[in-house]
């Protein structure tokens, strides 16, 4: 598209984000108030995401690297590569009977009223606090306990040079599932990062290609991290 195309795109996606958040925020602020509620919040959460995602054009294809189906009965730490903001929605889309929580940055606590319902529906963590850091673990294996799942994108975070395919991986996830004996489901999104990239010229709508590359059982750390990065960087390149 032309950059004046791209723009008036990306105006709409405020407008359909504003509607989205009219319709379905009032619902996930009431239901976010009692933990017992999530799951009722969720729906609405996800019902937003939905709004959003398909609202902007967008579609996926889900390709199966395992067998394996995610059990309703279990809780998983979800990852994948992180590239754009749908990476968000569609985590929420791809998972209706999982309810998910977010692992994200404290700082986004502080915008008006979002950051209201971003304490209660995120775990949040303070990067530069060692003891945030080490906090976090818990905080999610409570969650998690409460029949949650939580999203953590390993890279840490959206890469600034937009040419790195796939940054490094922290180890938040990895040693989240070694401590805490909980599976991860691998992802990997390929698409997004030139669909609906951080740069208000550039984008298109499209069907964004989704890989379930595998169900890691808790193992030891550093073992985990290898394989999911393994698994992400192949099904990146042109070898899946």
């Amino acid at each position: 598209m032309t950059a004046f195309l791209n723009y008036t795109w990306r105006l709409w996606f405020v407008m359909v984000a504003l509607i989205a958040t009219i319709i379905c925020g009032p619902f996930v602020y009431l239901f976010s108030f009692r933990a017992a509620w999530f799951r009722r919040s969720y729906f609405f959460m996800r019902l937003w995401c939905v709004i959003i995602f398909y609202g902007m054009g967008f579609r996926y294809k889900l390709h199966r690297g395992t067998d394996e189906r995610l059990k309703p009965e279990l809780q998983y730490i979800l990852i994948s590569n992180h590239t754009s903001i749908m990476d968000i929605m569609l985590m929420c889309i791809l998972h209706p009977h999982h309810p998910i929580s977010f692992v994200g940055k404290k700082e986004l606590e502080k915008i008006p009223v979002f950051g209201t319902v971003y304490r209660r529906v995120c775990v949040m963590v303070d990067r530069s606090s060692l003891r945030s850091r080490a906090r976090v673990y818990k905080l999610c294996a409570q969650r998690m306990a409460a029949g949650q799942n939580i999203v953590i994108f390993p890279e840490g975070g959206v890469p600034d040079e937009t040419s790195v395919v796939l940054a490094p991986f922290k180890d938040g996830a990895f040693t989240l599932s070694a401590k805490h004996r909980f599976p991860i489901a691998v992802y990997t999104f390929r698409g997004l990062k030139e669909m609906f990239p951080f740069s208000l010229s550039k984008g298109y709508p499209g069907t964004v290609d989704v890989y379930l590359n595998a169900v890691l059982a808790p193992a030891a750390e550093e073992e985990l991290k290898k394989e999911a990065y393994s698994l992400m960087l192949r099904s990146l390149g042109d070898e899946f």
